[in-house]
C-alpha cells in the first residue's frame, strides 16, 4: 500500500514537472510573425533582427519573433490588413502605407517638409499633430511602437532626370498614396500604382520608366540595376513606423508591453543610425555597379510641387496647417547643415 502510494506520488510529481516544463516551453516558444518587404540584406531586416533579439531578451524568452522578409507573407498594404485580421503580429512600412486606414497620414508625405534626419526624427517623435494621429490607430486594429528609418525619397529612372521637364510623358511607379501621386504628377510624371514587389520587373519590361524611394530601399531592392539614373531630389522624408496588431498587443501583460516598447525603441535607434550612416557608401556602391548619381538643382522641383499643398488643403483642411506649422517650428529649431 505504502509502495503503491509512493509510486503514485512520484508519478504525480513527475507529471506536474512535465506539465510545468510544457507550460514553460510553450511560453518560451510563443511565436510572433513579423512581415516586411525589404530584402534579407537590407536595413529593415537588420533592425527587425535587433527587435526580435531584444523582445526575446526583455521578455525573458516568453516570446520569439519569426521574421518574414522580401514580401514572403504579403506586400505592404496586405501586411497592414493582416495586422488588423491578426494574420501577422508586426510589420514596418512607410507612413503613407497606413494612410489607407487613416487618410490624414497622407500629409506626412507632403514634399519637402523637412531637410535633415534630425528634423525628421523630431517631427516623428515630438510633433503634437502626428502624436494625435498615431493615437487614432489602435481603433483601426494596429498601433505604432516606434519609427524606423528609411531616409529621404529620391528617383531611379531609365533616363536622366535633371529637372521636372525631363519627367514629361514618363511613367513613374507609386504606391497607393495620394500625396506621393500628386507630387509625381506635379513634377510631370504619369503615375502607375503597383506594389513594390513588382517594381523591378516592371522597370525591366518597360511598363514604367522608374520609381522613387529612399536610397536604402533603392540599394536593398537593387532598382539601380534596371533604372541606372539615381537622382537625389530628397523630395519626401519617408521613415518607417513599426506597428503591432492591436489584437496581439492586448494579449501582452503590462510587463511585456513595456518590454516590447523598449525593444522597439532600441531597434529604432539602431535603424536610424544605420541608415543615416550608410547612404554615402550605398551611393558609392551603386556608382561602382554602373549607376549614374545625379545631384540636380532642387529649386525647380520645389517650385513644381507647390500645387500639392493647396490640393491637400482642399481635402484635409486644418490638418495641413497643423503639420506644416510643426514642421516649420522643427526646421527653425534644428537648421540643416
Amino acid at each position: 500500500m505504502l509502495k503503491s502510494l509512493l509510486k503514485l506520488t512520484i508519478g504525480a510529481a513527475a507529471a506536474v514537472t512535465m506539465f510545468g516544463a510544457s507550460v514553460s516551453l510553450s511560453q518560451a516558444e510563443t511565436v510572433l510573425r513579423f512581415s516586411h518587404t525589404d530584402n534579407p540584406g537590407g536595413s529593415r531586416q537588420a533592425a527587425a533582427e535587433v527587435f526580435a533579439e531584444k523582445v526575446a531578451e526583455y521578455t525573458e524568452g516568453r516570446y520569439k519573433i519569426r521574421i518574414y522578409p522580401a514580401g514572403q507573407l504579403a506586400n505592404d498594404p496586405k501586411a497592414i490588413e493582416q495586422l488588423q485580421l491578426g494574420g501577422v503580429d508586426f510589420t514596418v512600412s512607410a507612413t503613407g502605407s497606413y494612410a489607407t486606414h487613416l487618410p490624414t497620414l497622407n500629409l506626412t508625405a507632403m514634399p519637402f517638409l523637412v531637410d535633415s534626419y534630425k528634423q525628421g526624427w523630431e517631427l516623428y517623435d515630438n510633433s503634437d499633430w502626428l502624436k494625435g494621429e498615431f493615437a487614432k490607430l489602435p481603433a483601426k486594429g494596429f498601433r505604432v511602437l516606434s519609427t524606423w528609418e528609411a531616409g529621404f525619397r529620391s528617383f531611379t529612372t531609365t533616363m536622366p532626370l535633371n529637372s521636372p521637364s525631363d519627367a514629361s510623358g514618363k511613367k513613374m511607379r507609386v504606391y497607393p498614396n495620394d500625396m506621393i501621386r500628386w507630387t509625381m504628377e506635379a513634377i510631370g510624371f504619369q503615375t502607375v500604382v503597383m506594389p513594390i514587389t513588382d517594381v523591378y520587373l516592371s522597370i525591366q519590361q518597360g511598363i514604367v520608366n522608374g520609381q522613387e524611394n529612399p536610397v536604402d530601399t533603392i540599394n536593398s531592392l537593387r532598382f539601380y540595376e534596371v533604372a541606372k539614373n539615381v537622382t537625389l531630389t530628397r523630395h519626401v522624408y519617408s521613415p518607417l513606423p513599426l506597428t503591432v496588431s492591436e489584437a496581439t498587443w492586448q494579449k501582452f501583460s503590462d510587463a511585456d508591453k513595456k518590454a516590447v516598447m523598449k525593444a522597439a525603441a532600441d531597434a529604432s535607434e539602431f535603424s536610424r543610425n544605420l541608415v543615416r550612416d550608410s547612404v554615402n557608401s550605398q551611393l558609392d556602391d551603386m556608382k561602382s555597379a554602373g549607376a549614374t548619381i545625379i545631384n540636380p538643382e532642387i529649386g525647380p522641383f520645389r517650385e513644381a510641387v507647390q500645387s500639392v499643398y493647396s490640393k491637400a488643403e482642399g481635402i484635409y483642411g486644418a490638418d495641413v496647417a497643423k503639420i506644416l506649422a510643426d514642421a516649420k517650428k522643427i526646421r527653425e529649431a534644428y537648421p540643416a547643415n
